[in-house]
């Protein structure tokens, strides 16, 4: 439904469909969740972030619970979509596989690891949370096995588990993201795409020289 133009207390405003106002207050809670934390952060902090009630914000999350686990689910399905727009590419599997651990890598430009890294906490407490995580958690794994499977076929690289590569390569630049956003002082930017990319290298048994 379109928007349409409405005049409240003599000033012009934008009244939002339904789901124009959901995208608006999910953007808006992402923010907050960034800045406050994904256990901090309230109801009131994304509505006066808005300008709007805390019943507005209520109407379309009943809890704060609900609203958490949507954005985290909004920001990080948004990450998912460039993974697998960056898998689809016209190129051998080995390249793909290359570019998407460059771009997922904490010193690449994947914006969600501060997202992440809340999800993974706060989810410790939040079953709606942690079932959201575990679910993209399930789909990034899932997209990376079927492009290492695809380049075994080819006869690219003779990884013998595409499901466990997938799972120790992720599990790897999760790691890697956890001291790199959680701490500071560490590894260059370039030493840490080396040792992204040497991840890739061993789990795929590419030669050391790269694809």
């Amino acid at each position: 439904m379109p928007s349409v133009l409405c005049r409240l207390h003599g000033v012009a405003r934008v009244r939002l469909s339904v789901a124009e106002r959901r995208e608006e207050l999910l953007r808006a809670a992402v923010e907050q969740i960034e800045a406050r934390g994904a256990t901090a952060v309230r109801i009131a902090d994304v509505a006066a972030a808005l300008g709007v009630s805390n019943a507005l914000v209520l109407y379309h999350f009943s809890t704060k619970e609900q609203l958490v686990a949507a954005a985290f689910q909004h920001a990080a399905e948004g990450d998912l979509a460039e993974l697998r727009r960056i898998l689809g590419r016209r190129s051998t599997a080995a390249r793909r596989l290359r570019a998407a651990v460059r771009w997922y890598a904490p010193t690449g430009q994947a914006k969600g690891w501060r997202l992440w890294i809340e999800a993974w906490a706060a989810g410790l407490r939040d079953p709606e949370l942690r079932r959201v995580a575990a679910s993209l958690d399930q789909a990034w794994k899932a997209a990376l096995t079927a492009v290492i499977a695809e380049g075994v076929a080819a006869g690219e690289f003779p990884c013998p588990d595409p499901a466990g590569a997938a799972w120790r390569l992720t599990a790897y630049l999760d790691g890697l993201a956890v001291q790199t956003t959680v701490y500071t002082g560490g590894l260059s930017r370039t030493a840490m795409l080396q040792w992204a990319d040497a991840a890739l290298t061993r789990e795929l048994g590419l030669p050391t020289t790269g694809p």
